[in-house]
């Protein structure tokens, strides 16, 4: 049998999503992270604020002896492990801070951006987010984004998006797509996760499906059983039964820093959707208490790879979810723009 700790640690990991980092890597050090898709800037922000916070991320990249690498090509995330440093994908959650200046996005790029989510959960100038009821769907201005973006090789992220905008986006683009952080609708019926359809799309499209330890998203909504690794396992197998192991990646959706069980879940304002409510009302609001069980910090990671080793996964199917997936992808994406 794989030895699971060595092939942890031997792969390139790559966590798909983080929404928050304070800039200290001690946990992803001791989950074996090699590289990271952060969120740099609060999920609602505007142009001015977005600024501000990707500033933050070059500070600390600027530090002297600064254990972070910026990652903006494939190769990058090579560099990351050989060098021992953590890589960052700088990342949005949101494209608002785009309005309709779309020039704003050769700005960005030029700033490190490599990964952007078209909207957040509700509406934006692009199209809806995940939450919108109405259902209107990619915009045109969101058509000329979505094309820019593959000019560019900026990654285009659908984990919150709505079901038509995502459909018309995958339509309209001509390079993979990334679903970063979400799981299967068909095992937790969230507006959240993704259908069957919206996953085989994806896969079709070439793109991955990062699946998410977080709790709302794992949870069969049984108020006397906390979710665990088997249930993510559950999604994740349901997600490769229909997309296939070389489109299945991971995505935490964790934050992570010095002070992670305390740090803000919300920083500044933004409207929770009752999938978090609930779940926390039973299981807790603090961080750790929103993930699974037996798995709520990056530290915890090697149990995954364990379950997936005692399930019978081959040993170039797990370094694929670990990090090998996603690498592929962002390269081809990346390999693309210019710019």
């Amino acid at each position: 049998m794989i030895d699971a700790t060595t092939l942890h640690h031997d792969a390139l990991v790559i966590d798909g999503l983080v929404y928050h980092c304070d800039g200290d890597v001690t946990g992803l050090r001791a989950g074996g992270i090699d590289a990271l898709n952060i969120t740099v800037c609060h999920f609602e922000a505007d142009f001015p604020q977005a600024c501000s916070e990707i500033a933050r991320w070059h500070g600390i990249l600027g530090r002297p002896n600064s254990p972070w690498l910026r990652v903006e090509t494939a190769s990058d995330l090579d560099r990351a492990k050989t060098e021992d440093k953590v890589g960052i994908i700088m990342g949005l959650q949101n494209i608002r801070p785009v309005a309709d200046e779309l020039d704003r996005f050769y700005f960005l790029r030029r700033l490190g951006l490599r990964v952007m989510q078209l909207t957040y959960n509700f509406r934006n100038a692009f199209g809806d987010g995940c939450l919108e009821t109405e259902e209107a769907g990619l915009t045109i201005l969101g058509q000329d984004a979505v094309r820019i973006m593959n000019e560019l090789g900026i990654a285009i992220d659908l984990s919150h998006v709505g079901q038509r905008t995502m459909l018309g986006a995958i339509e309209v683009s001509s390079q993979p797509m990334l679903v970063t952080h979400a799981n299967a609708r068909a095992l937790a019926n969230l507006e959240r996760n993704k259908t069957d359809d919206i996953i085989k799309a994806v896969a079709q499209k070439g793109g991955v499906i990062g699946a998410s330890i977080y709790g709302p998203m794992c949870w069969d909504q049984n108020p006397a059983r906390k979710p665990t690794i088997d249930d993510y396992i559950r999604h994740v197998e349901y997600i490769v039964n229909i997309a296939g192991f070389e489109h299945i990646a991971f995505g935490t959706d964790l934050a992570t820093g010095a002070n992670y069980s305390r740090m803000a879940f919300e920083r500044g304002h933004w409207r929770r959707w009752e999938g978090i409510n609930r779940f926390n009302r039973i299981f807790g609001e603090d961080i750790p208490s929103r993930y699974l069980a037996d798995c709520n910090k990056h530290s915890d990671l090697p149990k995954v790879t364990q379950a997936l080793v005692k399930r019978g996964w081959k040993e170039e199917q797990i370094r694929g979810y670990l990090g090998g997936n996603l690498k592929r992808v962002l390269n081809r994406i990346w390999s693309a723009g210019r710019g």
